[in-house]
């Protein structure tokens, strides 16, 4: 009898060791799952005013709009066109920004700037609201878009066409941002890109780039476009034939500047 009893004793010692590691795992499972919780819902808040994370974008895009000059009808449905696959491509924390090129040199007027929040589809209920974060998004990302892309191309004939110094300021008041180190980076130029300024002028020179180094120009805009990729979306006006190639000068242009050229896109229609 008195062995039968030790034996219960030890079965019921064997339990209890079992029972508390299997508490000690449910707290440590419980835990974690909270921390993770935890970290995803910081994660979600942690944005900055423009709706970025507060560690900076994830990628730039920068798109300038060059309204010195209208365009017909079919070039604006193939502009928006050409903006909604930018703007489609812009992912969750990535900064996009809108300009548009003034007469002015140097001077653009920013109508957009803000990131990606992402919209509701696979939003996590245990840690967010999809409804808000899908109102949230249609209210400061996509809408303010729409707006834009419903208004281009209403542009009015302007007395220059300054698009160096524009990509210039682009590039030096944006892109090269600290927290924008090391992202990728896109710049969208849409114009009919003959440069027009008192320091040089296609019109008068025709895209001739030995011209262009030899003007003060060249030193004026130049342009640090490191890491930057550059797509041209030209516009095509009745006497663009009558200035030759402008494809080959902005890509001497852009490569000069230590840019990556991704292209150039002529848009449907003539003006």
């Amino acid at each position: 009898m008195a062995r039968r009893r030790r034996k219960k004793k030890s079965d019921a010692s064997v339990g209890g060791i079992i029972a508390v590691i299997g508490l000690v795992a449910f707290i440590l499972i419980s835990v974690g799952g909270f921390l993770v919780l935890r970290h995803k819902a910081i994660l979600n808040a942690s944005l900055d005013a423009d709706l970025c994370p507060t560690d900076g974008p994830t990628s730039v895009t920068a798109v300038l709009l060059d309204i010195t000059d209208p365009i017909s009808e079919i070039t604006k449905v193939d502009l928006k066109r050409q903006f909604q696959k930018a703007v489609a491509d812009v992912e969750k924390g990535g900064l996009i920004e809108v300009y548009a090129l003034t007469d002015s040199e140097g001077e653009l007027q920013r109508t957009y700037r803000g990131c990606n929040p992402g919209d509701g589809d696979g939003a996590d209920e245990l840690t967010s609201n999809p409804k808000r974060i899908q109102e949230r998004w249609e209210k400061a990302f996509n809408k303010p878009l729409k707006d834009i892309e419903d208004q281009m191309g209403e542009g009015k004939e302007g007395k220059q066409s300054p698009i160096m110094a524009g990509v210039q300021r682009i590039v030096i008041e944006s892109f090269s941002d600290r927290k924008m180190e090391g992202k990728p980076k896109t710049l969208f130029v849409a114009s009919d890109m003959i440069e027009h300024t008192g320091s040089f002028s296609i019109y008068k020179s025709g895209p001739n780039y030995q011209r262009y180094e030899k003007s003060t120009a060249r030193d004026k805009f130049r342009t640090p476009l490191d890491g930057i990729g550059v797509k041209i979306l030209a516009f095509q006006r009745e006497n663009s034939a009558e200035l030759g190639d402008l494809p080959d000068f902005w890509l001497a242009w852009v490569r000069s500047n230590s840019g990556d050229w991704i292209g150039y896109e002529r848009l449907a229609g003539v003006k």
